[in-house]
């Protein structure tokens, strides 16, 4: 049975950690006195500057690509047999623009690290989590999830395929001492729209949440042993009209969103 709990302690492990969402999560578990593992692609010397200041008891670092094999099997080579109090499974890729016009070298990293990659390490350390009884895991969907994506469909597709798959596993091991929680953001001020290429986007141009912010409603769901948390009010009321709309308007919705300006 899930519960609530008022900090967390032990190791904690963050992919995605080097910037954004995925930092201001591991400076939460940073104050908390946790043992942090960061996971990115390329170094993060100021990552790990920023958690030892907040007060990490420990800092490690894996640079690996989650879209592959080799970066999965590093990740999960690093924690070893340690007991995993916590996993932020935070990291994510998307590209903007027309689907058949996109490069599938690119289409297919976003389904690899958004999905795959994802969910094997969430296998692999929510195995070891049950059979201890003990452990949370908080995965980084999108209110995107819940809207077809035109001009940014490959993210938005792998968001509700991450959405609905959290939710499900938290029911599964209601009952096991393990909770998941799927934390729902909407357009956060991160630097993912200028790596997915959508600047020239009104979604781009629009007011950003703070990933601060949104990494504080995250944290406290997850402390709180719930299934998922919006962030945000006005991400809470454009999640429940994406509930009430119908799929073809929300699509055109969106398709006015993340098309690029003067296309």
């Amino acid at each position: 049975m899930s519960r609530t709990i008022e900090k967390l302690s032990g190791l904690v492990v963050v992919t995605g950690g080097s910037s954004g969402i995925g930092l201001e999560l591991a400076k939460r578990a940073a104050r908390d006195g946790c043992d942090l593992l960061l996971v990115a692609r390329n170094p993060m010397p100021e990552a790990v500057a920023e958690v030892t200041a907040a007060g990490a008891a420990s800092v490690e670092t894996v640079e690996g690509d989650l879209a592959t094999r080799d970066g999965i099997v590093a990740l999960l080579q690093a924690v070893g047999d340690r007991p995993v109090a916590a996993l932020f499974a935070n990291a994510g890729a998307g590209e903007g623009g027309l689907f058949l016009d996109q490069q599938w070298h690119q289409i297919a990293q976003t389904l690899h690290t958004n999905i795959t990659g994802t969910v094997a390490l969430v296998y692999n350390i929510g195995r070891k989590m049950q059979e201890r009884g003990a452990g949370r895991i908080l995965v980084t969907g999108s209110i995107a999830g819940h809207i077809p994506g035109p001009f940014n469909l490959v993210y938005n597709s792998t968001k509700a395929f991450i959405d609905d798959f959290c939710i499900g596993l938290a029911n599964e091991v209601k009952d096991s001492g393990v909770t998941v929680t799927c934390l729902l953001p909407g357009a956060t001020g991160t630097a993912f729209f200028e790596r997915a290429e959508m600047e020239d986007t009104k979604l781009a141009k629009a007011p950003k949440a703070d990933p601060a912010k949104v990494a504080q409603d995250g944290y406290n769901a997850m402390l709180k042993g719930e299934s998922h948390v919006v962030s945000g009010f006005m991400n809470k009321v454009q999640d429940t009209f994406a509930g009430l709309l119908p799929d073809d308007l929300l699509a055109q919705m969106h398709r006015k969103l993340a098309r690029p300006d003067g296309s």
